[in-house]
């Protein structure tokens, strides 16, 4: 049998085959949030990653040319929410724009950072570094408060491929 690979070199020109190739790896969905001198911000996200349990880091990758960069990376806190499988629409209200917080019951964390209610699990964090990393940046945050759904059945919304699912758990 042959193997069904489709090799290529990720040079500039390849930029179309590198994102069907990173979309291959299905992460969760997330929110960023920060609170700006104009108010609320919000950024929806699926660079996020744990990092380190002591102290407790986690990351994310805003890229570069997005209008949202510059808030984020300048904000001295921000607050990471991971979206439940029932949460798209949140998930597409934020990629559209970073002001979709109208008909959002949120309050201020303990950080300051805007809190997005019913998500399965939030990361109030204080920014510990920022990276430049290509067409990104990597922001490091330390984990200053943390709360999670209690319902370990609860599914986390996933994205794959430029869709959105759950998982399905194998016997």
């Amino acid at each position: 049998m042959s193997d069904p690979m489709q090799p290529f070199i990720p040079l500039p020109d390849a930029t179309v085959e590198l994102r069907r190739a990173f979309g291959r790896f299905g992460t969760g969905v997330t929110v960023i949030t920060v609170q700006t001198p104009l108010g609320p911000l919000g950024m929806t996200a699926n660079s996020f990653s744990s990092v380190s349990l002591d102290p407790p880091l986690v990351l994310w990758s805003p890229a570069l040319s997005s209008k949202r960069h510059d808030a984020f990376t300048q904000a001295a806190h921000f607050a990471v929410h991971i979206l439940g499988a029932d949460q798209k629409d949140l998930a597409d209200s934020f990629a559209i724009s970073g002001h979709a917080f109208d008909g959002l019951n949120w309050s201020a964390g303990p950080n300051g950072a805007p809190t997005l209610p019913g998500c399965l699990a939030t990361f109030h964090c204080e920014t510990f570094a920022i990276h430049p990393a290509g067409d990104h940046s990597v922001i490091l945050g330390q984990v200053q408060y943390a709360a999670f759904h209690p319902d370990e059945n609860a599914p986390a919304l996933l994205f794959e491929q430029g869709r959105f699912g759950v998982f399905t758990a194998s016997e």
